[in-house]
């Protein structure tokens, strides 16, 4: 009788902290206990349920010399903080003043974000420089691209060059959806599908995490759509606007020149991202409390615009007076 596969017990405790992601939790300790690793995957699925950290705990497992080796707590922390010779972790930058800045380094130095981050070509170079040279320590080198879909066309042609003989390496690429990425590029990658959470794992992630005050806030559950990260992301995001504004904000202007002068703030003290997740929560606001829907397809073509890096004063300018105007 042939015994089924089993994945050793260090495999699963790897993934012991992604909840609510059985099939794709599943795929990945098929391929190690098969032993056999794709040249490249593609997590794809919604921001903030689990795929970076699925990402890093199969580092983990890649970079073991030997899938069966115990689960190892100091290099899944080296991988962690980009410290492991053969991993590397690409994101998407801006660029200010010639140099790039992930997402992180720019808000701490405070750079006004104009448009959305992106990965860039130089970036995709980086890769094929990383991958040119043997691995140091592990048998394979592991690559990964946080939020791949912000590739630029370049950079996209760059990289299928990598994946079409990416050598003695496994690369990861994050995004949100299969649609978002080249078809040339999925072609290329097993994909790995990451699902939204159901209310009750949401909970036990936040609860883990700390972030027990944020199931008192049904608006930000409603905004999160069942992802823990979404949640604190946008938990956080509300802590970070000005209450005065975010109030002022919720009530739709009386008049033309309130309208102006409220639009005047938004673009005064809110980047693009803020502007952008004051979008998404005014629509939830007003769905909740059975607004129009013209204001929601206002805001809508307020954030078709703002992506669209058309000056965001103006846009807030026209959807203000626009909303306005319904009354």
């Amino acid at each position: 009788m042939v015994q089924p596969l089993t994945s050793p017990p260090a495999a699963t405790e790897a993934f012991a902290d992604l909840v609510g992601q059985p099939q794709a939790v599943e795929l990945m300790l098929s391929a190690l206990r098969r032993d056999r690793i794709a040249p490249a995957y593609l997590f794809a699925g919604p921001a903030g349920v689990g795929r970076s950290l699925a990402a890093l705990s199969f580092a983990e497992r890649l970079l073991a010399s030997d899938p069966h080796q115990p689960f190892s707590a100091a290099r899944q922390q080296r991988i962690a903080q980009r410290n492991h010779p053969d991993f590397l972790w690409i994101e998407p930058t801006y660029l200010h003043q010639g140099k790039r800045l992930s997402a992180a380094e720019a808000a701490a130095q405070g750079v006004k974000r104009r448009s959305p981050p992106q990965i860039r070509l130089e970036q995709i170079r980086a890769i094929a420089t990383f991958l040119s040279r043997p691995p140091l320590e592990a048998p394979r080198a592991v690559v990964v691209l946080d939020d791949a879909h912000t590739m630029a066309e370049a950079a996209a042609n760059g990289l299928l060059k990598t994946l079409e003989e990416p050598g003695r390496a496994t690369l990861i690429l994050i995004a949100p959806s299969i649609e978002s990425l080249l078809p040339t590029l999925v072609s290329r990658c097993q994909r790995i599908p990451f699902r939204r959470l159901s209310s009750e794992d949401l909970a036990q992630v936040l609860t883990r995490l700390g972030q027990t005050e944020i199931l008192q806030h049904p608006e930000i559950l409603a905004l999160a759509q069942g992802s823990p990260g979404e949640a604190i992301a946008q938990w956080q995001q509300l802590q970070a606007i000005s209450p005065d504004l975010l109030q002022e904000t919720l009530q739709v202007p009386t008049s033309l020149r309130a309208a102006l002068e409220l639009a005047r703030k938004i673009d005064q003290n809110l980047d693009l991202e803020a502007q952008l997740w004051l979008v998404d929560y005014l629509q939830q606001a007003y769905w909740r409390s059975h607004q129009p829907a013209v204001y929601l397809e206002r805001l809508e073509a307020a954030r078709r615009h703002l992506l669209g890096y058309v000056q965001p004063r103006l846009v807030w300018e026209v959807t203000l007076m626009d909303i306005a105007a319904a009354r």
